[in-house]
């Protein structure tokens, strides 16, 4: 979406919700993903099987796509019928093209067209090994190798699981280090493969499942399914024992199924749990969303959590919205008891409880046109939310104004003011103003200065990041974060500095960089992976070192290492 590209949609379910999404450039460049619940969530993990290639011409360019079909889920059989699309994209000119366009969002499935009188047949291939070993050498440690394995198998074309042992998370990246504000948790992106690839069916606003709450595993099993009507999946992974932190080796078990109702809407059920020396502690709960209209909807959940406290456990929420492609408005109320969280956040993500929290927003774009004015857009919300005895805990509004001009620079002003009740009440407050260069495209630069009022500290905050191509094959990130408090009695100033950087010399060989400081934990963390990928997208040869990689908001101990992993797709 940051490159001038085309891009097809593939509804193989005709179900007007879901769909799988290919998209390339004029390079051959390969982006795909899911697309789930009528745009609501896009899973850019999952990975198909595909070639492409373009080619400028006279006229323009053009794009060649081939898709293995076998990736995919489908029902085989004759005069089968798929929702489809195909689009272009030109971010410069805020341009999105479509076969049956306009649509209200990009990602609408419910507004595809139809790909009729299809004959497809069941792919001939139902398993997949992919073993791996894997080597590491630590300074001042022993030599260590370990041999792996994931295998997939397809019971249909409509149903597959995945096995994988002795995973490989030692190269996965590190955590990006953040400036958190707040005296809440911080919800971190799962970046593991196994638990990665079909995530999005989990993802719910009351988040009962949160895979980032396991650790380091002996081995999983994941079954996906879907058909005319339903869709399911059900995970299970069983942990390491952690000796450092004081973790029990322990069992974790989720089940999801998603039913149609009506046209384009879903009813769900999850259950997640884990179980460590007996005891289960977990979450259960139903979820919908329906789309009344293209524009109109409403979501909403009611979950339990069980383990230590039995009561004062349950949550819900009630959340009208209507979105078209200019104007978005909302009105949610959510409970969670006064316990929800001590048991759900064993398994799930719940950065806060005991509260009665209403929440509304509004946002809208103008489209200027007019002298060196492109784009204009609003947003403003406001969150109040009581505990359970009516105490008031917390308010919050926020008032956001971006303006793009013609000549690829955008500004941008946001206001935050904030009452929070803790030990004492605080009256937080921030202002932030933003400057960007060509923001909406890949190679862009942003700056911004944020001031105000946390917690009785007066704060000063400094961000700015640019992307840039320094040859065709050599693409550069960097990230740059100063805060400042006043008075700093924590010695919690700091510097945040990230740097990435990716050299492709073919689309199957190439070197990463990844680069972060934070000063105030004096955390200096280095990974460099260089891979080569003989099999795409699974057979590959890794060749990695690191040094200093820990857990998010901690100083990592780790000497230099190397890992050397060989994997081979049969």
């Amino acid at each position: 979406w940051e490159d001038d590209s085309v891009s097809i949609f593939l509804d193989t379910f005709c179900d007007r919700r879901n769909c799988y999404y290919f998209a390339t450039n004029i390079l051959g460049t390969q982006s795909d993903g899911r697309i789930v619940e009528n745009g609501l969530t896009t899973d850019k993990t999952w990975d198909g099987i595909w070639k492409s290639v373009g080619q400028r011409a006279e006229y323009g360019w053009t794009a060649e796509v081939a898709i293995d079909l076998g990736s995919l889920k489908f029902k085989p059989g004759d005069e089968k019928t798929w929702g489809f699309n195909v689009g272009r994209s030109i971010p410069r000119l805020f341009e999105y093209s479509f076969w049956t366009g306009p649509l209200e969002s990009p990602y609408k499935v419910s507004q595809f067209g139809e790909l009729k009188g299809l004959s497809l047949q069941e792919a001939e291939k139902k398993y997949q090994f992919i073993p791996h070993v894997i080597s590491k050498a630590e300074e001042g440690m022993e030599t260590e190798a370990e041999v792996g394995l994931d295998a997939r198998y397809a019971f249909s074309q409509a149903v597959s699981s995945n096995l994988t042992l002795n995973p490989d998370f030692a190269t996965v990246e590190a955590d990006q280090e953040q400036i958190n504000l707040t005296r809440f948790e911080l919800n971190l992106p799962e970046k593991r493969n196994f638990f990665l690839e079909g995530s999005e069916i989990y993802q719910q606003r009351i988040s009962l499942f949160y895979s980032r709450r396991i650790g380091d595993i002996v081995g999983g099993l994941k079954v996906y399914g879907k058909s005319e009507g339903f869709e399911f999946s059900g995970l299970s992974a069983q942990t390491r024992k952690d000796e450092v932190r004081g973790e029990e080796s322990a069992n974790f078990m989720v089940f999801r199924f998603k039913g149609d109702i009506m046209k384009s809407s879903t009813l769900g059920f999850l259950v997640a749990n884990k179980l460590v020396d007996g005891k289960n502690t977990g979450t259960v709960g139903l979820d919908t969303s329906l789309y009344f209209t293209n524009t109109f909807k409403f979501t909403g959940q009611l979950a339990a959590s069980y383990g230590h406290f039995s009561r004062d456990n349950i949550a819900f929420f009630l959340r009208p919205s209507y979105d078209s492609a200019t104007f978005h408005i909302h009105l949610r109320y959510t409970h969670l008891g006064k316990y929800f969280g001590d048991n759900a956040n064993a398994v799930g993500f719940i950065r806060d409880d005991n509260r009665h929290e209403l929440d509304s927003a509004v946002e809208k774009t103008f489209w200027m046109k007019k002298g060196g004015l492109e784009r204009m857009a609003y947003d403003s919300n406001y969150n109040i939310y009581w505990g359970m005895d009516g105490t008031l805990r917390s308010w919050q509004i926020d008032q956001g104004l971006e303006v793009d001009l013609k000549n690829k620079f955008s500004f941008g002003v946001d206001y935050t003011a904030e009452y929070k009740l803790y030990e004492k009440e605080f009256w937080n407050n921030e202002t932030e103003f933003s400057l960007g260069y060509n923001t909406r495209e890949w190679q862009s630069a942003r700056l911004s200065y944020g001031f105000g009022r946390n917690f009785d500290l007066d704060f000063r905050l400094v961000e700015g990041g640019f992307n840039y191509k320094i040859t065709p094959d050599l693409s550069l990130e960097y990230d740059l974060t100063r805060l400042i408090f006043d008075p700093d009695p924590e010695n919690e100033s700091t510097w945040l500095h990230v740097l990435r950087a990716t050299h492709y010399f073919n689309k199957d060989l190439f070197l990463k960089l990844f680069y972060q400081i934070n000063s105030s934990i004096d955390k200096k963390n280095i990974q460099v992976l260089f891979v080569y990928r003989f099999q795409p997208p699974f057979g590959l040869i890794q060749l990695a070192y690191q040094k200093g990689t820990a857990r998010f908001g901690e100083k990592g101990a780790q000497g230099h290492t190397l890992f050397l992993k060989i994997a081979l797709m049969l």
